[in-house]
């Protein structure tokens, strides 16, 4: 098994490219319609690798879901793409669900149900990593009760059986931000955005809360910050690259598709030589490059609405191909 992704699995129901929201009282057409996706990191990381051309039975999806007809789209749908998967049904909860209004040229606006994802059991991560043993574990936490409580626990075991380990969060629900601070010293690659960096480390300056992660024993950081671009981070160097010009319809799961963007140019680029000590030896240039093409994807993902659709191994790389050089030249970075 190539990567095994694990976290809250979501129902996005979505209003993209809406003219304004309504006003009490009254009503607002969607001009895009109203339309059902799958969501969730986990799903949509796994979905992305997919199409990006990784073969599906390499990748697992473990998350719970529940007993109604948002849990079995979520199934169907990642059955679809011939991942392998392995949901637990959890009774008398629905499955998590994500009701977004995206209001043209304005960020999304999320109304989050929790849902089953939050029931996630630890132990049944833990068992599918031992049977499976992944090279790569992805886990999306912040609203997996359960998971959330125990994670740097769960990092660490998969650590322990020879996975490198990929953290990724989102605002958590019910407590602070202090619930991924056991994790992040075992975790060889962070995620977040630079909002969300903020919060986790105390720290309002970018870079010293960078420095901060890796100092806890982080091997590579990431940090999105939307339509200005991106950065990544190892011992040695921190590389900042703006981002890419879209007609953007809706972001709404950029950031999964970037992250996907980053595993599959890791898988592609390194093959059995990946490990957690090559990132701490990537330098300014191999840095560069895996934000090149993570940000594409990232990138091409908002040109279509829902967290999947317009993500295409061939359109990533037309977009790569027309605005790599001024990325590249644009692209900056320090030593650390």
């Amino acid at each position: 098994m190539l990567v095994l992704a694990t976290g809250f699995l979501v129902a996005d129901i979505i209003a993209a490219d809406l003219p304004k929201l309504a006003e009490p009282g009254r009503l607002v057409f969607a001009p895009k319609g109203i339309v059902l996706h799958i969501g969730g990191h986990p799903a949509n990381v796994s979905i992305n690798l997919v199409k990006l051309g990784l073969n599906p039975k390499d990748i697992c999806v473990v998350g719970a879901v529940g007993n109604d007809v948002f849990g079995d789209f979520i199934e169907n749908v990642l059955k679809s793409y011939n991942l392998v998967v392995r949901l637990h049904r959890v009774k008398n909860v629905g499955t998590t669900k994500n009701m977004i209004l995206v209001v043209k040229g304005e960020d999304r606006r999320f109304h989050v149900d929790l849902g089953a994802s939050w029931f996630l059991d630890p132990d049944e991560i833990i068992s599918s990593l031992k049977e499976l043993r992944p090279k790569i574990a992805y886990f999306a936490t912040g609203i997996t009760g359960r998971l959330d409580d125990k994670l740097g626990e769960v990092v660490r075991k998969a650590k322990a059986l020879g996975c490198m380990t990929f953290v990724d969060v989102i605002q958590p629900y019910g407590k602070g931000w202090e619930y991924v601070l056991p994790a992040l010293p075992h975790a060889d690659i962070f995620h977040c955005n630079d909002i969300e960096l903020s919060d986790i480390m105390g720290e309002k300056e970018l870079t010293n809360g960078i420095r901060k992660v890796l100092k806890l024993g982080t091997k590579l950081v990431l940090i999105t910050m939307g339509d200005r671009g991106a950065n990544v981070a190892n011992g040695k160097i921190l590389v900042r690259q703006p981002s890419y010009k879209v007609d953007v319809v809706d972001p709404t799961g950029a950031g999964d598709a970037f992250c996907a963007g980053v595993l599959h140019h890791l898988v592609t680029t390194y093959g059995e030589k990946l490990s957690a000590d090559l990132l701490s030896k990537l330098g300014k240039d191999e840095l560069s490059k895996l934000l090149l093409w993570a940000q594409a994807v990232g990138a091409i993902k908002c040109t279509g609405p829902g967290t999947t659709t317009a993500v295409s191994y061939e359109g990533a790389m037309s977009l790569m191909k027309a605005q790599c050089k001024r990325l590249l030249k644009e692209t900056i970075s320090q030593r650390l």
